[in-house]
């Protein structure tokens, strides 16, 4: 599980809310400052139930305030594939692929190779995501060896791995796709990981596009060394999905619903004797951190009993999208009739 730059050394949010979402970090400090962030850009377009959220962040001035790295992230919300919506699978795999073209350099030459790693540990169901998807991935790098390659025409020279986690083999992630890079030569690297949100809305409907690389581990305390354009020495495009909140997000949003419940009731919070309205964010993380240590070290991770589902559906999306952005052949062609 990992994050998009936010826990990277020199790139400290300023407000200290635990996210992988650039959206949701520029949503924060928005609440925040009430006006726009100089150095950032954003568009939203909203289509046939689907929002592409597009941020470009510009400057380090401003990649320090939202605690991301400068770079492209697009930001794709479904709330609809709660209800196992086969259209909108279909609508948000084709709108993938698009969004990915945008950030993909991909070469016009279809014997250069793109890497793709699924990050995570398989055991884990909220963290397995990255190798769920390369089930679903078209590989083909070992038929261009061939004489009669049995795809024909319109297909990339694609590889995938998924390497497991420090855990389980005893390796750091970023050491395995270094020592992997050098060894295939790939001229670009995707990597797929789940990542954590602040919004409880945004778990099983939220797709994360970036061009500034990967994080393993980060988005749960856990700093790693990262997969990034510094690291591998060639462009990274990360792919995220939300599967876990923090707890004290959750605790923070029934503390909200409160407030405004009191706001709302005839009793006011100084016939209570609660000052809930007067603590900031990192006041009542705190707060509520401080119930959690004795059980969970204050790091306890929240994800829907739905998790299994939604992990084969999103991987099913992605695999479809990559497929489809990569291979010419499948863009012209529907999307899933490759999956193998």
């Amino acid at each position: 599980m990992s994050s998009q730059p936010e826990h990277r050394e020199g790139y400290v949010p300023r407000y200290s809310v635990r996210t992988d979402l650039a959206l949701e970090a520029h949503e924060i400090v928005k609440t925040h400052t009430a006006a726009d962030i100089p150095g950032v850009l954003s568009e939203t377009a909203r289509e046939d139930g689907i929002t592409v959220s597009r941020i470009t962040v510009q400057t380090e001035a401003a990649a320090q305030q939202l605690g991301k790295m400068p770079g492209r992230y697009i930001t794709l919300e479904a709330p609809g594939l709660r209800r196992k919506d086969t259209d909108l699978h279909d609508r948000l795999t084709e709108v993938l692929a698009r969004e990915l073209l945008r950030l993909l350099p991909l070469s016009p030459n279809l014997e250069e190779t793109v890497l793709v790693v699924g990050l995570g540990n398989w055991n884990v169901t909220p963290d397995a995501l990255g190798p769920r998807v390369m089930d679903d991935l078209l590989v083909s790098r070992h038929l261009f060896a061939l004489r009669a390659n049995p795809l024909g025409e319109g297909f990339r020279s694609v590889c995938a791995i998924a390497p497991g986690v420090l855990g389980l083999t005893g390796i750091e992630t970023g050491e395995i796709v270094q020592a992997l890079v050098s060894r295939v030569k790939p001229y670009l690297v995707i990597a797929i990981d789940a990542l954590t949100a602040h919004r409880l809305e945004r778990l099983h409907t939220t797709i994360q596009l970036a061009d500034t690389g990967i994080n393993p581990g980060s988005g749960v305390g856990n700093h790693r060394l990262g997969i990034n354009r510094e690291t591998l020495g060639l462009p990274v495009i990360a792919i995220g999905v939300p599967t876990v909140v923090d707890a004290s997000t959750i605790a923070g949003a029934a503390m909200d619903a409160m407030v405004q419940s009191f706001k709302r009731g005839s009793r006011g919070m100084e016939a209570l004797g609660i000052s809930l309205e007067q603590m900031n964010w990192d006041e009542r993380r705190m707060l509520i951190q401080e119930v959690l240590q004795p059980y969970t070290d204050g790091r306890l991770m929240v994800t829907p009993k739905e998790i299994d589902d939604f992990i084969e559906d999103i991987a099913l999306t992605i695999g479809a999208g990559i497929n489809a952005a990569l291979h010419p052949k499948v863009q012209s062609d529907e999307p899933g009739k490759y999956l193998q």
